[in-house]
């Protein structure tokens, strides 16, 4: 039976040209012949310019742009799709999005972060938006992971230069391996490439390890977690915890009152 994963970018995919194609070929090669994934991005106009750094790096921004997630996650749900998955390293409205929806929700960051436990004793997060640091510190212990977290670092690039790599890979590529070197010795043994554009960048390049340490393909881990969780449902009538503060999803009903009294048209 085929499966249809609904991707939700925290850029305007319309801006990224060569992003966007790279990460649909990037899914196609990857997912399951089965599966389907259809890429969305922000609406036009989300931004000032093509890079989203500048509104995400600040919190209550950050916030105010995880709206346009959970009504992402309202439309997948609602239009058949069977699992709705985050594409952006701080997981946006993570955790409120799954607490909404009945199909399976899988976040970036977490995937990554718990892909990379099965591949090493410690993982390390680069990223090319230094403000993120510490929310991606919090995350990770809000994951429960903060036993297994080696840090997070500037990789020592920016979202513009990780543009241009996608036309000139070798010397970004270069920049990355050296920087990765030093989380290495300092005791990392996964290294999770932060952002999805860096992400994808190096995974179309085959750059999987760095001195024989794994570069994590974060992007491949939750269309995996997709699919599994998608596959236990399905075959084993698995699925997440509908009990509790966290867990049990309000009535559609309820949901889509509150949508339209805050402004955001109905859900149903």
């Amino acid at each position: 039976m085929a499966t249809k994963i609904w991707h939700q970018s925290f850029t305007v995919l319309s801006d990224l040209g060569a992003y966007d194609d790279a990460l649909k070929a990037h899914f196609k090669r990857v997912a399951r012949p089965d599966t389907e994934v259809v890429v969305h991005g922000m609406r036009p106009g989300t931004y000032r310019s093509n890079y989203p750094g500048n509104d995400i790096r600040h919190a209550g921004l950050q916030h105010l742009h995880s709206i346009q997630f959970i009504e992402a996650g309202l439309a997948a749900e609602r239009d058949g799709f069977d699992a709705y998955a985050i594409s952006s390293l701080p997981d946006p409205a993570l955790r409120e999005i799954r607490s909404m929806l009945r199909i399976p929700v899988v976040g970036y960051g977490e995937s990554a972060m718990l892909s990379s436990c099965l591949l090493g004793a410690r993982f390390a997060v680069m990223v090319f938006i230094s403000e993120l640091t510490g929310l991606i510190a919090d995350n990770a212990v809000k994951y429960g992971l903060g036993g297994r977290f080696a840090g997070v670092t500037d990789v020592g690039f920016r979202f513009n230069d990780v543009l241009e790599g996608f036309g000139t890979p070798g010397p970004l590529i270069d920049r990355f391996r050296e920087a990765a070197r030093q989380r290495i010795a300092a005791g990392a043994e996964v290294i999770i490439p932060g952002e999805a554009p860096l992400c994808v960048l190096l995974a179309s390049q085959g750059v999987a390890s760095v001195d024989g340490v794994p570069v994590l393909d974060s992007l491949s881990c939750w269309v995996k977690h997709a699919e599994m969780l998608v596959d236990l449902k399905r075959q084993s009538g698995v699925e997440r915890c509908q009990r509790g503060y966290w867990n049990e999803p309000p009535a559609r009903e309820r949901i889509d009152e509150l949508m339209a009294f805050y402004g955001r048209g109905s859900a149903a």
